[in-house]
């Protein structure tokens, strides 16, 4: 799965969850209005919301099924039998009565007295809750393997970069191999930085800019930030020093440097 089909998939949970809060809230109007009368401000509420969960649960359950199908498979058989009807059930009561059972018309028996034997509208109403929570639970699910396969992707980015920067070194282009591994070392400090929730005062930061900030915030320790630092000096001397031309010793020690920290600062 691509990181664009995973932001498609972020864009259709958060239309979801708001048109699952607003139905749910629709039921609650109901259930309120069967218990008391609604004060004008929820009668007002009531009317914007009239309909929402009938006239909108199927498109909801189709599109949320596909998405948990995706994302969360293993919550999918529970969110679908929360609607549908079982095929082996003997009788209708709380326990196997169904989201589906409700839109089809079919409610709950009465005794000789005319009471329900049990309250369909509030069963209803919980097996929607459950369902919308179930959708809700996905956000963490979908964060998580967003993240995941945008630092696979960026890690794939970065050896190849640092590849190519060995590349040029191999081949005598020492102050581009530098400027190479250093775009990279800055890169990676920036995604750092961002996982870390970590910001920095200056527009357009610096790896010294990043590293200072990493190391303040104390997600990194003094030995890591004095090698970041020295790394920076070394970009420094390829990138805009210009008094003298940085060695291959030099450079070979920042790519080095470079790819040891892109694997073990994250």
């Amino acid at each position: 799965m691509t990181i664009s089909n995973l932001e498609k998939y972020k864009k259709d949970l958060e239309k979801l969850i708001l048109l699952g809060d607003k139905m749910h809230l629709d039921l609650v109007y109901q259930a309120l209005e069967r218990q008391r009368k609604l004060t004008k401000d929820e009668q007002e509420a009531k009317t914007k919301l009239a309909g929402s969960f009938e006239d909108r649960y199927q498109r909801w359950f189709t599109e949320a099924q596909s998405v948990l199908k995706q994302l969360l498979p293993d919550r999918l058989s529970e969110f679908e039998d929360l609607y549908k009807l079982d095929s082996k059930r003997k009788s209708i009561d709380v326990t196997s009565y169904t989201i589906q059972d409700w839109l089809m018309g079919v409610r709950s028996n009465t005794d000789y007295r005319g009471k329900r034997n049990f309250d369909d509208f509030a069963v209803v109403i919980m097996r929607f809750r459950t369902q919308t929570e179930i959708l809700k639970s996905v956000e963490a699910r979908f964060e998580s393997k967003l993240f995941e396969i945008k630092q696979l992707v960026q890690a794939d980015i970065f050896d190849s970069e640092l590849a190519e920067s060995k590349e040029l070194l191999k081949n005598g282009f020492v102050r581009g191999a530098g400027v190479i591994a250093g775009v990279v070392l800055e890169k990676h400090l920036a995604q750092t930085c961002s996982n870390h929730n970590v910001s920095t005062r200056k527009k357009h930061p610096s790896v010294s800019d990043f590293n200072d900030a990493l190391k303040k915030m104390s997600v990194t320790d003094v030995p890591t930030w004095r090698q970041i630092q020295r790394l920076g000096d070394i970009r420094n001397l390829c990138g805009h020093n210009k008094e003298r031309e940085p060695t291959r010793d030099e450079v070979g020690d920042l790519i080095d440097g470079v790819e040891k920290i892109t694997k073990r600062l994250y």
